[in-house]
């Protein structure tokens, strides 16, 4: 695996020639700097810190100021992965100099190297701008978050006919505006095979299957740091909240029963200058 920074270029050579892209979330340092260190092509500072991090029950309340935080924190833990910073609601829906102010923000202060947004047909001219200024985008299609109160809740998108096409004609106008991949959340596994085998960028899936060109989750969910259940298409590799917990309860009781701090804990001096004090 080299060393070199994760750009563009390296989506469109893995979609030619068939590797794989692997994206995971991150939204402090320590977190981004394992999941560059593991060899993550691409870390997204989804908004999804709203629900994750900062105890929301959607996206929504996650403001610009949230997310530029939380991208700086990030980016100064990585060496190698690509860093996308999302634009999170109402952020570049306003107006097209609002937009690109917001994008301009992602990259210049927060340092990150990329921005995505959601949506199809009705952001293709804000894409558009934001890559004529120089700003590489990820669209994102399918279960949008930030539409969640319009979709009635968080359910497969493109099941039916209609849908299905919608999201195909979303999918060609933002490839078209010229995003470099494209996030497919929730999308039904066989028009996702559709979408990779026809646009010409990535396709990162989410709940979306095995054919897409590379795969995104939410690293918390990966990890097991939630109570309850995961989403179906998040697969667990590790059970943290059960391990936290128990280190948090053995630290407490520890404390409680003298146990901890033990002589190896602490600094010594010497007889002579604390006779000097008494």
């Amino acid at each position: 695996m080299s060393n070199q920074r994760v750009t563009t270029a390296y989506f469109r050579e893995a979609k030619n020639t068939g590797r794989k892209i692997t994206m995971l979330t991150a939204y402090d340092y320590p977190m981004a700097r394992m999941v560059d260190e593991a060899g993550i092509d691409a870390i997204l500072v989804g908004d999804s810190l709203g629900n994750a991090v900062l105890g929301y029950d959607s996206t929504i309340p996650v403001t610009m100021d949230d997310m530029i935080h939380h991208i700086k924190a990030v980016t100064r833990g990585v060496k190698r992965a690509m860093v996308i910073g999302d634009m999170p609601f109402m952020s570049y829906h306003i107006s097209r100099e609002e937009a690109l102010r917001n994008a301009g923000r992602i990259l210049q202060e927060g340092g990150a190297q990329a921005v995505k947004l959601e949506g199809g047909q009705e952001v293709a001219d804000t894409i558009r701008a934001m890559v004529s200024c120089g700003i590489p985008v990820m669209g994102h299609l399918g279960l949008t978050p930030q539409s969640i109160h319009q979709m009635g809740g968080y359910k497969v998108q493109g099941k039916d006919e209609a849908q299905a096409k919608k999201l195909l004609e979303d999918a060609r106008a933002i490839q078209e505006a010229g995003v470099f991949a494209i996030v497919l959340e929730c999308v039904p596994v066989p028009l996702a095979k559709l979408l990779t085998e026809t646009l010409e960028v990535c396709t990162i899936g989410i709940g979306a299957g095995p054919h897409c060109n590379g795969q995104v989750l939410v690293t918390h969910d990966l990890l097991g740091m939630f109570l309850g259940k995961s989403p179906k298409f998040a697969k667990r590799y590790a059970n943290l909240h059960e391990e936290i917990a128990r280190a948090l309860k053995a630290y407490r009781e520890e404390v409680q029963s003298g146990a901890f701090p033990g002589p190896e804990h602490g600094f010594d001096m010497s007889e002579e200058v604390l006779s000097k004090l008494y």
